[in-house]
Parts: structure tokens; sequence; C-alpha cells
């Protein structure tokens, strides 16, 4: 593709030198990457700066540069006021608008967002749909898995992985939307067909400065569904009615509305609902008619998430008794109030819980059905939102019986005093271990039969990253361990 069809969507950028019969073979915005022919996109970081790497890339063969200032170089390059935005246009560009014609749903929101697009992703493939995944946990193209560095993938990322999930036929993609994805614009050029809301509480005030900022980045996914009604082409909102930012949802966008809720009046709801140690019963009442679920998911969080997934798929024209197939069907997701079972005569339960509302949810949950005591092991992420900390530290000690406080990815602060930051307010009542594995052992170790041990905050993840390095740790793994540790023990 010659450079000015890159640039299409680029308006008033200078340039050094000719670019008319410029060929573009590729895009790259890791210098490393670069490949001969390639465009080379010049981003300025936290850490990095792009432009100071365009002799690397020149080496490796780029034929051209897009950058925010005059380089000293012998190649072509464009100049424009901000290179981040422009990849998300370029990418999409060159990419040839892969998300044009491709039923592409996002879904933002503080807790849940993985959970309900594994449930969409059941569904979509039990209505006989191709289908993409980008979250948190991994990339999936049909039934390829791929890893992914960050919840919402930058703008080239996403726009070269939906061109090769066209080349694969996938007809249907459900993708997480952070709100840092959102506000550092990754999704500009993605057009959304539905976009889903599920929540909003404490979280990324490290990078958001105030809840109004974390609201406003959230509400942008809902403004760029569009102003303009195509009835070939029709958009919804899928909002959850019970949350307290439903109206600023619903206020920032053009497109109609698909409400969902348990308690407040809703087009979506579960009417009759049954929580219980087994899982979920529950009428699900809806604009298409009402169904009952049976489900094996527990939980009144996990109620919410199958109205979401129902939402986002009655918007895509999926049928009832398939929504109710594939609902009743489904298990959970990897690291998602898990259960681990060595026989023990007590519950462990393993959860990506890590905000206070999480939290919160987790452990309501299993107050529900636990005949003993609820014990929980718990920390906070190092270089994260500080001020969530004592209020992670306070949900655990007012809903759980036995709190022990640990380390949760300390990255480059002390944990010692990440530990201090969740308890100095508290009077005592608990217990602090600064070492996962031996607080995980000390909690197995305390439970009685008919307790339940929560394991919270890393989920699905594999490591634990301490001073800048990952080192090989899996809550599910070492739990399993410990269990029949103990159990060889007695």
């Amino acid at each position: 593709m010659k450079l000015p069809e890159v640039l299409t969507h680029i308006p008033y950028f200078q340039t050094n030198q000719s670019i008319a019969e410029i060929e573009i073979t590729g895009v790259e915005m890791d210098s490393r990457e670069v490949k001969k022919g390639d465009l080379f996109i010049c981003l300025p970081g936290e850490h990095f700066d792009g432009h100071d790497f365009v002799d690397q890339a020149i080496k490796k063969g780029a034929a051209a540069l897009v950058c925010e200032r005059a380089l000293d170089v012998s190649i072509p390059y464009v100049v424009v006021p901000d290179s981040s935005r422009a990849m998300g246009s370029i990418a999409n560009t060159f990419y040839k608008y892969p998300t044009t014609g491709m039923q592409l749903v996002g879904i933002t929101g503080t807790n849940g967002k993985t959970s309900i697009s594994y449930l969409l992703e059941e569904v979509f493939q039990m209505n006989h749909h191709k289908t993409g995944l980008i979250g948190t946990i991994q990339m999936k193209i049909n039934e390829s898995v791929y890893p992914v560095k960050n919840t919402t993938p930058d703008s080239l990322f996403l726009q070269k992985s939906f061109h090769t999930m066209k080349e694969q036929n996938v007809d249907t993609t459900i993708m997480e939307v952070s709100s840092h994805a959102l506000d550092k614009g990754r999704v500009h050029g993605c057009d959304f067909d539905v976009a889903v809301f599920t929540n909003l509480s404490q979280d990324h005030l490290d990078y958001h400065s105030t809840m109004d900022e974390y609201l406003h980045a959230k509400s942008l996914l809902f403004a760029q569904l569009g102003n303009t009604y195509n009835p070939q082409h029709p958009k919804f909102a899928v909002i959850n009615e019970d949350d307290d930012a439903a109206g600023v949802m619903k206020r920032s966008t053009a497109q109609p509305v698909l409400s969902y809720g348990i308690h407040k009046e809703a087009a979506i709801m579960a009417k009759d609902l049954h929580l219980h140690e087994k899982g979920t019963t529950f009428t699900l009442s809806t604009p298409e008619g009402e169904t009952l679920i049976n489900s094996s998911l527990m939980g009144k969080f996990n109620v919410y998430n199958m109205l979401a997934a129902a939402g986002a798929a009655i918007a895509s024209g999926v049928k009832l008794e398939v929504i109710k197939k594939a609902l009743e069907a489904s298990k959970g997701v990897r690291g998602r109030f898990e259960p681990v079972e060595e026989n023990q005569p007590f519950g462990v339960v393993i959860d990506y819980a890590h905000t206070p509302d999480s939290l919160h949810n987790v452990l309501q949950t299993m107050r529900e059905f636990c005949k003993g005591k609820v014990r929980v092991v718990v920390g906070c992420g190092g270089n994260r939102d500080r001020t969530k900390r004592p209020l992670m530290a306070d949900v655990a000690m007012e809903f759980g019986d036995h709190a022990i406080f640990t380390s949760d990815n300390p990255r480059t602060e002390s944990p010692e005093q990440i530990l201090d930051d969740m308890t100095e307010h508290l009077s005592g009542g608990y217990d602090r271990i600064v070492d996962r594995r031996e607080a995980i052992e000390y909690a197995l170790g305390k439970a009685q039969p008919g307790d339940m041990v929560l394991i919270a905050g890393k989920g699905h993840e594999t490591y634990q990253e301490i001073n800048g390095k990952r080192y090989e740790f899996d809550d599910r793994e070492i739990a399993r361990e410990l269990l029949k540790q103990l159990k060889e023990s007695k």
C-alpha cells in the first residue's frame, strides 16, 4: 500500500520529502520488530521514546517514519501532532477496516468483564458463530490461543489481530475494554456494534485522579457507538440499571439501550432468584420472552454477568433458547470463583477479586452457603492505586471471619509498606504474612470442616512480580500442593 493511502484519514501532516511513491508493507511501533518496507511509528512513552530508536528502525529497513517532531534522517517522515492517536487511524486503514462487517462487542466496567466475555463466547459459538476474544487472560481466534500484555492491547495490535481474525473467517469478536484503553484511544477505529457496561467501583485511581475521571473514561465506549442510526446495522448499549453510573452511561450514547438488573426495573431481569451452594436458579425475563435458568455459577455477581451476556446476545440477534442452553452449560472462567478440590473437608476458592467491590461480592457469596468460618487470603498490588488498600482490608475484616494479609505482585514496592497501607488503621484481629505461599499454607492449616478459604487477587495469573521480575506462582497449583501435603501429614 502506498504511504499516502495509509495516511488517508490523517489530515494536515507535514513531510520532509515526497511520499507519493513510498510503498509500505507493514506497520510497527517497536523498532526491534521492524522489517524492510515497514512504516515505523515513533511513540513517546512513560519509560521510552520511539523517536530515540529511529536509527535502529532505519537500519532494519524502515521505509518511512511517523513522528511528532522533525528528525535528522535520510528517509521520508510524516510529522503529526499525536503519533499515538494517528496510529489507530493508520492501523485501521492499513488493515482495511477489519471490524467493519464484523460483529464487535465491547465490555467495560470495573468487575465482570472477563466472565461476561467468556459467557458470550460460549453463547455465540453455540449459535454457530466463528469467534474471536480479546481480554485480560488471553486472545483467542476460534480455538487458537495467544498471549496479550494488557487487558486491551494497543491499537496496532488490535487492528492487526482483527485482520487476522477476518482472514480466519471470524464473524463475531468479544473484547474487554479497559478505562486505560479508552483514555489512551487504543480502540479508535474499532467499529463496535454492542457496548456493555458492568459496574463502577473504586479501581485504577493511580491512573485516573478521581472517580469522576474514571467514570468519564468508561463512558467513552458508549459515546463512540456513534450518533447515527442504520437499520441494516443497528447498534446497542447494554447497561446495568442497578449501578449508580447507569444514568451517565445512558446519557453518553445516542444508541438504543437494553438495560439489565435484579433490583430496578429493566428490560432484562433475573426474577424469582434463588442462590444456593450448587449455583443459581432464576427466571430470565427479556423483551424476547422468559425462560428458567439453572446455572452452576454461584453468587449474585454471576447473575449480573449472565444478564449482561444475555443482553448483548439479544442485541446481536441470538434466540432465547440458545442463550439459555449456553448459560446453563457454562462452567465459568479460570481463576473466577474457581474451586480447588483435593477431597479436603473445607472449601477452597481462587478468585481474581482485586478491588473492594469485587472482594465484597465474592465474600458475600461465600457467606450465603458457608457453614463454618470464611477465611480470606488477600493483598494489594504494588505500583497501583494506594487509596484502595485500606478499603480492601476493611472488606476482608468485615465480611471474612479470619483475614490473612499478604503479598500480591508487589512489583517495585516494598511488600511491608503495602501491608502497612492496608493495616495501619486496623486495631488487630488479623494475621499478616508477607510470603504469599506461607500465607496460603497458614490459612489452609487453620481451616476446619465446613469452613471456606478464599485466596483472592491473582485468579488466573501464574506469576508473582517482585522487584520487576516475574516468578512462577499459581495460586491454584500452590493450593493443590499444600492441600496434598496437609492430607499426608494427618
